[in-house]
């Protein structure tokens, strides 16, 4: 599947999350939402990036935008990722990778010569109604939540 693009209509999300939580775009109608799909807990750069988004997570809220990561991981894996680290938003668990397809980011990927399927680290912006504002596509762990702040701060200038 396509990845949706800038100023569409955002794909539904209505995934479990750690703790025993639920994350429904729907639900978020008049916030901006940042929603980070990455590969897998506890690796080197997927910890590097959610640490990275969670210590900053107060310049986040001042600027009205709420956090979530995605990955395939199950909750429970969730569960001791987000304790391990301290992450301050919540991680919703697509383990059967619906919300991956229809973002666009489960794609082949290759190491070693060797071709997989696997999560494209990828984020999008959602704005108050539901759209797509901004997508940063094939993501660099460094420098990433500058970035993304330096979005936000520009737009809060333009308002």
């Amino acid at each position: 599947m396509t990845q949706p693009t800038e100023g569409s209509k955002a794909p539904e999300i209505d995934l479990p999350t750690d703790n025993g939580g639920h994350f429904r775009l729907s639900d978020m109608k008049g916030e901006k939402v940042l929603v980070y799909f990455y590969p897998k807990d506890d690796t080197p750069g997927c910890t590097a990036e959610s640490c990275s988004l969670s210590e900053n997570i107060k310049s986040f809220e001042k600027l009205g935008v709420a956090v979530v990561g995605i990955s395939k991981c199950s909750v429970k894996k969730h569960d001791k990722f987000k304790a391990k680290f301290n992450l301050q938003f919540p991680l919703a668990s697509d383990e059967n990778g619906d919300v991956c397809e229809r973002y666009g980011v489960w794609i082949e990927k290759s190491m070693y010569g060797k071709k997989y399927m696997g999560i494209d680290r990828t984020t999008f912006l959602i704005d108050e109604k539901g759209n797509i504002q901004k997508i940063w596509p094939k993501v660099k762990v460094d420098g990433h939540t500058d970035e993304i702040l330096e979005e936000l701060n520009k737009q809060k200038k333009a308002a």
